[in-house]
């Protein structure tokens, strides 16, 4: 195990108790990115103590352990963000390919700010021109699975995340 569950439960409250007390007095969209993200964001929306709006984008870009180095998108947004105070939601940061993407998209929109929240962020492997505002941890470059992240649409069920080697088909 690489991260246990009650580390990540740990990390969650106080991660939402930082949303909490920052939004105290907005009602802010919360944009979950799947698939990853969907345990993550419902533990998140859970422990606050804040009205909210939850929408939901769905871009891809990795086929097995590998990133594509394309976004594909298959979802986006369904509600109005234009002066709304938002709040991504990303499981992983790793090569920052994807956040750069949806950061970009979510500006075309005209939100009043953006927040970026992210599970795990493997600091070392990406430059970005915007700050990741909120890291559940920081890890290097291992290849992880568990708690909403997959290897091939597998893994995300177990409860705590785990490194992933090398992976049987």
């Amino acid at each position: 195990m690489f991260i246990s569950k009650e580390n990540i439960a740990k990390r969650v409250s106080e991660i939402s108790l930082r949303i909490s007390e920052n939004f105290h007095d907005t009602n802010p969209v919360i944009i979950s990115i799947l698939n990853g993200s969907f345990i993550f964001t419902a533990d998140i929306i859970r422990e606050l103590d804040i009205d909210c709006e939850v929408d939901f984008i769905k871009i891809s870009s990795y086929e097995g352990m590998n990133s594509t180095g394309s976004i594909k998108m298959s979802k986006d947004l369904s509600i109005d963000i234009k002066n709304r105070r938002v709040i991504i939601v990303e499981d992983i940061i790793d090569s920052g390919l994807s956040i750069k993407y949806l950061y970009k998209h979510i500006l075309n929109y005209k939100p009043r700010d953006i927040t970026i929240v992210s599970l795990l962020a493997k600091t070392n492997n990406y430059k970005l021109n915007f700050n990741i505002d909120i890291i559940g941890f920081e890890i290097s470059s291992e290849f992880v699975v568990g708690y909403g992240l997959d290897f091939n649409q597998r893994f995300r069920n177990l409860k705590s995340i785990f490194k992933l080697n090398s992976p049987s088909r």
